[in-house]
């Protein structure tokens, strides 16, 4: 295969959370610009701006939603290949109950993602082969202030995937992290409006600036395609050198 082609996903089919907005809504495009037949779900009844790929409303932490959807895609295609689990929350500084905080963030960001694989799961093991993505944060590997419940979830996000990769790559299912630093979302835009925090998340990077949505499109695009086909259980970090920065 032509080492282009191999970045190629036609005839694939995806599923990717969180794809109303953001970080999962440029994934999937990503991935249908690259010849997937793409369906994106989240909690909201539209998407954003329109896109490469098909959007339902559902919303990832509904397991019975999800399976059965699941099995709608895959029994209309006759095949499922690529699951991407985008759909997050942060809820820093809820001080009124910690407890609620920390539990919905762990709900979505971490249980959710875990019942989205085990829906998907079957469906790839039909094909004898697969990629599964999880969209972890730096996090995942690092201390920041005033979130445990988010450090947490995507810290057991991350573990979870280099388990699940271990049990799957026997039935030719792969299964990796995309790890965004500060990107520009919703989710982000108190601190990028913020000048002084703006500065500040920017010099922490190597690249001098904050991320954009559509520069995790070609990471997914890799990981879910035959280019990355001897990679599995592994951190692919695009996060303009923060995690790699020393002085």
């Amino acid at each position: 295969m032509n080492v282009l082609d191999s970045f190629r996903l036609n005839g694939q089919i995806a599923l990717v959370t969180g794809a109303s907005r953001g970080i999962g809504a440029a994934i999937a495009n990503g991935l249908g610009e690259a010849g997937a037949i793409v369906y994106g779900i989240g909690r909201s009844a539209e998407m954003e701006a329109p896109g490469a790929f098909q959007y339902r409303q559902c919303d990832a932490r509904e397991a019975v939603e999800v399976k059965a959807l699941l099995a709608e895609i895959a029994e209309s295609h006759g095949r499922f290949d690529i699951l991407v689990n985008a759909a997050g929350i942060t809820l820093p500084g809820n001080d009124a109950d910690p407890m609620v905080s920390f539990q919905s963030t762990l709900e979505l960001n971490l249980t959710a993602a875990y019942a989205c694989c085990l829906a998907a799961v079957p469906h790839m093991q039909r094909n004898g082969r697969g990629s599964i993505i999880n969209v972890t944060s730096i996090g995942a590997g690092l201390g920041f202030p005033g979130n445990p419940g988010y450090v947490a979830s995507k810290g057991g996000l991350a573990a979870m995937t280099r388990a699940l990769a271990l049990d799957l790559g026997g039935q030719g299912i792969r299964v990796n992290n995309i790890v965004p630093g500060y990107v520009h979302t919703a989710m982000t835009h108190g601190s990028y409006s913020d000048p002084e925090l703006n500065a500040a998340r920017a010099g922490r990077t190597m690249l001098g600036r904050w991320g954009r949505v559509e520069e995790l499109a070609g990471a997914a695009v890799f990981l879910a395609s035959p280019a990355s086909s001897y990679v599995t259980g592994t951190d692919l970090h695009v996060d303009g050198g923060w995690s790699a920065k020393g002085l």
